[in-house]
């Protein structure tokens, strides 16, 4: 098969990449075990005949060789002199072997279960979910604290450039300290574990709630509280609640906002007063961003499509059955202090729509917004079926504001937009973008669903993007 011959040369440069590693070298070590197990399924597959091969082989294939080229860069960024100086500019190397780790799981799981690998093979311990997570908190572990070490060393040789280097080495050592957002269980918060900022004013109020910052456990929050909630019993909001943490928790992605849980305020009384309690972004929505003087390199700009296209493969890929937002646009994705894009706008939907009442929506501007993002199929009949591949092209119309930091179709009616997109075909331009990324986001919003890209996919050449950016 094309794939093949690819996917085993590939591998080989990977493991001779990992013995000249100068930094994370537990982590690229796993990444090479993890391929070498892979790389075993493939060469069996190569032992059958084509008549074997079906199709749900071959996609898988197509996608495993796009994730070794992705992984191959990432190992290859520290094997040259000039890793310090990215850990330094960008303390998100964990993230991105984690990006790295959960396709090459993704493809195992695919492979194996096409090729019916039986669980207790010695391939399936390598990537076995317990062990798994285990390993790379060990491997992390491990890593950071060898890397504060060679940061600190290589602060005392550079003397010159010694304050400024200082103060970007402690950030540094201070997130690779930082606990893990993760680590909170997402649960039901008493009021005495919140602290609000003061004076107490909301930084944003809706139709149904007011949104306070505050601390929770050491981490910055955002506090929604209901203004006028429904008449609902508090034991019929904590059951929705119990079942939706379950969900939750798999969606549990440094690129998807952190839901900590809800507190409920007055509990005993006739009208207790309840809060959700959310991960706080500094910058606001991504829109917000995209309209403010924030300056923003196209390095910049790639990262953060990395980052929403990250937050958006953890939703897609988390269940079996086709999981999907249902509303991707710009002012769903959140931006946080260092630029780092999250996907948000769906956190404990079930909860909340137990708590608030409901608000007829009949603007035009709303109408004209969601038409935006709408697929081409979609303008066209109303009742084509929603899917990843929907969600898709408005994600392309979201990295296409990224790129220009307009907003789509600007000034243009609903009939307008439907003439264009639907009729004419026709995709606004990028100026000056460069060549890679415009071609993704080209891709992206295809006219034909068939050439847009999986999430998946589309994160790990986002990722080779970033990486030749950065070079």
């Amino acid at each position: 098969m094309d794939f093949i011959d690819p996917i085993v040369s590939i591998a080989s440069e990977i493991y001779t990449l990992v013995e000249n590693v100068k930094a994370n070298k537990k982590r690229c070590r796993r990444v090479s075990e993890r391929v070498k197990a892979l790389e075993e399924l493939v060469r069996s597959i190569k032992q059958r005949d084509k008549e074997q091969i079906s199709a749900d082989i071959k996609k898988p294939l197509e996608e495993l060789c796009i994730t070794l080229k992705s992984a191959q860069k990432l190992i290859e960024k520290y094997t040259k002199a000039s890793w310090v100086k990215r850990v330094l500019n960008s303390g998100s190397h964990g993230d991105e072997f984690n990006s790295v780790n959960e396709r090459l799981n993704d493809a195992f799981q695919v492979l194996s279960g096409a090729l019916q690998v039986e669980q207790g093979n010695m391939l399936y311990k390598v990537f076995e979910f317990t062990s798994r997570q285990k390993q790379d908190e060990v491997d992390g572990r491990q890593d950071d604290k060898e890397l504060q070490e060679l940061l600190l060393e290589h602060m005392v040789k550079q003397q010159e450039e010694f304050e400024q280097l200082r103060m970007s080495v402690e950030k540094v050592v201070e997130l690779l300290n930082k606990p893990s957002i993760t680590d909170q269980d997402i649960r039901i918060i008493k009021p005495d574990e919140l602290i609000y900022e003061h004076p107490k004013k909301p930084f944003m109020t809706t139709a149904t709630s007011e949104v306070y910052r505050g601390e929770f456990c050491g981490f910055q929050v955002a506090i929604k509280r209901y203004t006028d909630p429904l008449n609902t019993s508090l034991s019929e909001v904590k059951s929705v609640f119990d079942k939706e943490v379950e969900t939750m928790k798999r969606f549990e992605s440094p690129n998807i906002l952190r839901m900590f849980g809800i507190c409920v305020q007055e509990e005993k009384s006739s009208s207790p007063q309840f809060l959700i309690i959310m991960e706080y972004c500094e910058r606001g929505s991504l829109r917000q961003v995209l309209d403010s003087d924030s300056k923003l390199s196209w390095t910049r700009k790639a990262r953060m499509c990395l980052d929403a296209a990250k937050g958006l493969y953890r939703l897609h890929q988390t269940e079996e059955k086709c999981k999907v937002h249902g509303c991707i646009n710009s002012s769903k994705f959140l931006v946080d202090e260092g630029y780092t894009v999250k996907l948000g706008g769906f956190e404990l939907a079930k909860t909340e729509t137990s708590l608030k009442k409901s608000l007829k929506k009949s603007s035009k501007d709303k109408e004209i917004g969601s038409l935006c993002y709408s697929t081409p199929q979609k303008l066209s009949n109303i009742n084509y079926k929603y899917s990843k591949e929907c969600e898709i092209y408005s994600f392309g119309i979201v990295m296409w504001e990224i790129a220009t930091r307009k907003k789509p179709f600007d000034g243009l009616s609903s009939q307008d937009i439907y003439q264009k997109v639907f009729q004419e075909k026709y995709m606004e331009p990028i100026p000056d973008c460069p060549e890679p990324l415009e071609d993704l986001i080209n891709t992206c919003r295809a006219y034909d669903t068939f050439q847009r890209p999986s999430a998946g996919v589309l994160v790990d050449k986002l990722r080779s993007v970033v990486t030749n950016l950065e070079e």
